[in-house]
């Protein structure tokens, strides 16, 4: 009996010999490491603002100066953006995006829907909360046009439309600049400005027959867009989340 006592003795102290042997190494260990929040990633990747595009035009040909019917679109605006955050308060970004812009233009009872589809860049700065989404931006870009298409009809008439591949009636090159702000928890409003004109004012056009005409379509035509963009801060890639690393203390 007293054998069996003492065999119960011996295996406690053994059991707490290993434990408190256990517990100084964890704590030797933990003198050695330091654990430390990774930094705040810098650069990550979000979509672009152009959701859905409000446009209208300083419309200027021959006899007219106005403001061009507005137009809205939602198919096809889409991009990515690219960020770069130099604290929580300071960024900057670019990024490329596909754009449906254009106007509407109303002579009498006639319309006429001109848009091209545009491939762009744009480079910018952001000011604010940006962990929260709540900052401002301004910046400029270019579009390059590479689809045109245009619609015309009369008032309860039949539609005649068509549409060119990288045409030659409106400008290539379409630069812009623009400023918006961005509400938590992500809507963006974006307001842009193309200074240089939508149409090709050269262009030419040859009508058939045994007497060929000449004609330029778009001479006297001056339209700088508009638009008002809508869309949403959503980051693919998340930035500002603290990360922990074990560090080897030195």
């Amino acid at each position: 009996m007293i054998f069996k006592h003492l065999k119960f003795a011996l295996l406690f102290i053994c059991i707490f010999s290993i434990g408190k042997l256990a517990i100084g190494q964890e704590s030797d260990i933990a003198e050695r490491i330091d654990i430390k929040p990774r930094p705040a990633k810098k650069f990550y990747s979000s979509n672009s603002l152009d959701a859905s595009i409000f446009s209208t035009s300083t419309l200027q040909r021959p006899g007219v100066s106005k403001l061009s019917t507005l137009r809205f679109s939602y198919f096809f605006n889409f991009g990515f953006n690219f960020n770069y955050d130099f604290n929580k308060n300071f960024g900057v970004f670019t990024g490329i995006g596909i754009k449906n812009i254009g106007f509407i233009d109303k002579i009498g009872d006639s319309t006429i829907k001109r848009r091209v589809y545009t491939i762009g860049a744009p480079v910018g700065i952001k000011f604010g909360n940006l962990k929260k989404r709540t900052y401002g931006f301004v910046g400029c870009g270019v579009d390059f046009a590479f689809n045109y298409k245009e619609k015309g009809f009369i008032k309860r008439g039949n539609k005649d439309k068509f549409n060119e591949w990288f045409s030659d009636r409106t400008e290539l090159i379409m630069p812009y600049v623009f400023a918006g702000i961005s509400l938590d928890p992500g809507i963006a409003f974006k307001i842009q400005y193309y200074p240089t004109n939508f149409m090709n004012t050269d262009y030419t056009e040859t009508s058939s027959g045994v007497l060929p005409v000449v004609t330029r379509p778009y001479a006297g035509y001056n339209v700088n867009l508009i638009l008002l963009s809508v869309g949403f801060d959503i980051r693919y890639t998340k930035a500002g989340t603290p990360k922990a690393v074990l560090v080897a203390a030195n």
